[in-house]
């Protein structure tokens, strides 16, 4: 084999070890974030640091994918198909870790007013919202493993899921806000709420980076996951 061969598998290869780090890194994430849905529920103030600590595996994941990207980089000169995988890879790197600090936020919340008594609807609603988050993930992951395109595209529709649940949980929220010893509760879980929407919305993000890499083209799906940029 000539050496620009045995080059181009090595380059391969280190493609490869890449994305199989990237899944593990979004494992790990799906891990952190139904821990903090779950110490949510469960009002488990244990669970919730436990997510904390999470964070730190995902970190390390995250500034080795960073540090390997930018050695291959130095190393290599990717081009076409190959440059668009490289940095959709470090995009998608850096949505997962946002997830994951997220989560994070969930916890800490969580332990915030794991002594109050909850309302079940609000939870109810918080619950159906994150399990739809958790489906967002694994299906960017998948778009990504699989290039699906059609999977990636989806991701829009299934946060118009987590969106209705929101409306839903608003509803409620309007109801009770003022009942006595909820309200400090209630101000917290909306922040859980606009926590999870964003979650959602890093998991559209990936969607549109495995729409790059496959189409060479860049768009956002939809202005509705992004209303800061509005």
């Amino acid at each position: 084999m000539a050496s620009g061969e045995n080059v181009r598998v090595t380059f391969q290869e280190e493609l490869d070890q890449l994305e199989a780090t990237l899944q593990e890194e979004g494992a790990l994430v799906l891990r952190t974030l139904r821990g903090a849905l779950n110490a949510l529920a469960q009002r488990d103030v244990e669970l919730a640091d436990d997510v904390i600590s999470f964070d730190d595996d995902v970190d390390r994941l995250y500034l080795h994918i960073e540090n390997e990207i930018e050695s291959l980089l130095a190393r290599q000169t990717p081009v076409a198909t190959d440059l668009r995988l490289v940095l959709a890879l470090l995009h998608v790197n850096l949505h997962l870790e946002r997830m994951a600090d997220y989560s994070v936020t969930i916890a800490k919340l969580t332990k915030l007013v794991a002594d109050v008594e909850p309302d079940g609807m609000l939870l109810q609603s918080l619950e159906e919202m994150g399990e739809r988050a958790e489906e967002m993930i694994r299906v960017a992951l998948d778009s990504l493993a699989n290039r699906d395109l059609e999977a990636a595209e989806s991701l829009v529709d299934l946060d118009e899921l987590i969106d209705r649940s929101n409306r839903r949980f608003v509803e409620r929220v309007v109801e009770i806000v003022a009942e006595p010893g909820l309200r400090e509760w209630v101000l917290r879980m909306v922040l859980v709420s606009r926590t999870i929407e964003r979650i959602g919305d890093h998991a559209v993000d990936i969607g549109e980076q495995v729409a790059y890499l496959l189409t060479a083209e860049f768009k956002e799906f939809t202005d509705a996951s992004h209303p800061e940029r509005a």
